[in-house]
């Protein structure tokens, strides 16, 4: 049988480029190449400001929460021109961050959506030959491929979708399959689609019918290949390759966003409304494992619903939407630390070199060192001081770490922290 271990590796490290004498991964979807957050870089920028480290800023001309996805010489973006109502993709290239070229996926009026949310908010993923994208078209999901030329290769609309919060639901690449979250409130469904053709591979129904926005992760695990995710009352492993079901979870509570994170043979969870837990799985049962498979857990403020989680060494690091930064020991669940960092967070935890990075809703990055004790490495402030004024400019997608650098986006800017990148193998 095909070891996905290996295939979700390939996809970032196929993937794994020379620039210089830097090893370098695409970060092809959200949460990078393996899904989680994680990058396998060394040399990765730890310091900058405004004027500093930075090797560019390009104004973006359309709205969006989605995060950047990067793949050799070029970064993809998603918005929505909230003029036309129409939504957009958008190819920059990553050596000086010029537009090559948008499309305008399809035309639609703007759903009802949280404050919080966008109606671009679901990021596109790549197998470097297509990139993927997913938008709500009023009541049906749209998912579309376009080649890195810009050119349509299909559409289709493969289920209803219905949330008083709006839409955000990540495409996943699983072998030749794109999979897509359904979790609304209505008929609520997984679904596979032929990344070549757009044809349905396999649809399976969620029956508790609640809105969720959490994207899947996937591994190979005791003998199984897993697609893991929390939403609709639930918690879940189904099979990627025919949407069979593995195992479930009651609960916690109604409504997740953030993904989950699998280290150290634990799947570790954080969510959601209008409960907040933390909690670790041990996903190697079967049918429903929700008296026997939870090895710790924690409710309360230290629980992030939207922000995704990171697991770096023996620790597991969580920030909460109100901006508290919380560090647990893996094996034992015990906290280590919590401390306030920020007002806000919206965007997920990355990690590099045995770092990881808090990116705030206002554009100050802190860098920590997870351990027993908090120790700040680096506090980055991507926008000018404004004398205790509001920053003019927002951020909520999540970063991207590639080749060096680090890739923002903001609601009116795409950043490029890190040294002026060069073309790809060229030296």
């Amino acid at each position: 049988m095909h070891n996905f271990a290996t295939a979700v590796l390939s996809l970032g490290i196929a993937g794994w480029l020379v620039a210089g004498d830097l090893r370098a991964e695409n970060w092809p979807g959200w949460r990078g190449p393996r899904g989680d957050g994680t990058s396998l870089e060394t040399e990765v920028p730890k310091h900058w400001s405004a004027t500093d480290n930075l090797a560019y800023r390009v104004a973006v001309p359309y709205l969006g929460h989605a995060s950047p996805i990067v793949w050799g010489d070029h970064i993809f973006l998603v918005g929505t021109n909230l003029a036309s109502h129409e939504r957009m993709l958008m190819a920059y290239r990553r050596t000086d961050g010029k537009l090559l070229w948008e499309r305008s996926v399809m035309q639609s009026p703007l759903e009802g959506k949280h404050r919080l949310n966008s109606h671009a908010s679901s990021t596109p993923a790549t197998d470097g030959e297509f990139v993927y994208v997913s938008f709500l078209d009023k009541t049906q999901m749209v998912v579309a491929a376009y080649d890195f030329n810009g050119t349509e290769r299909w559409k289709v609309r493969p289920g209803v979708f219905s949330s008083v919060h709006g839409y955000c639901s990540s495409p996943v690449i699983f072998e030749d399959t794109l999979i897509v979250n359904g979790d609304h409130d209505g008929e609520a469904y997984l679904v596979a689609l032929n990344k070549k053709s757009g044809d349905k591979v396999w649809k399976t129904p969620r029956e508790n019918r609640t809105r969720s926005y959490c994207t899947p992760i996937i591994r190979d695990i005791d003998g199984r290949t897993q697609m893991m995710l929390s939403g609709s009352k639930c918690v879940a492993s189904y099979d990627p390759r025919d949407g069979s079901r593995h195992w479930i979870i009651d609960g916690p509570t109604e409504q997740f966003v953030a993904s989950l994170v699998y280290s150290h043979g634990l799947l570790f969870v954080t969510g959601g409304f209008p409960e907040r837990h933390v909690l670790t799985i041990d996903p190697t049962g079967k049918g429903n494992i929700s008296q026997s498979h939870i090895p710790w857990r924690h409710s309360g403020k230290l629980a992030a619903y939207v922000p995704s989680p990171i697991a770096v060494g023996n620790y597991f690091l969580v920030a909460s939407d109100d901006g508290l930064a919380t560090c647990l020991e893996i094996p034992s669940g015990a906290i280590q630390w919590s401390k306030q960092l920020s007002r806000h967070y919206s965007a997920s935890l990355v990690t590099a070199a045995g770092l990881v990075y808090f990116l705030d809703d206002f554009g100050v990055t802190q860098v920590v060192k997870p351990g027993r004790e908090f120790e700040a490495v680096a506090t980055n402030h991507l926008f000018k001081e404004t004398d205790g004024e509001e920053p003019q400019d927002a951020c909520s997608a999540s970063p991207a770490i590639s080749q060096g650098q680090i890739f923002l986006r903001t609601e009116k800017a795409l950043y490029c922290i890190g040294q002026a990148p060069r073309a790809v193998g060229k030296k």
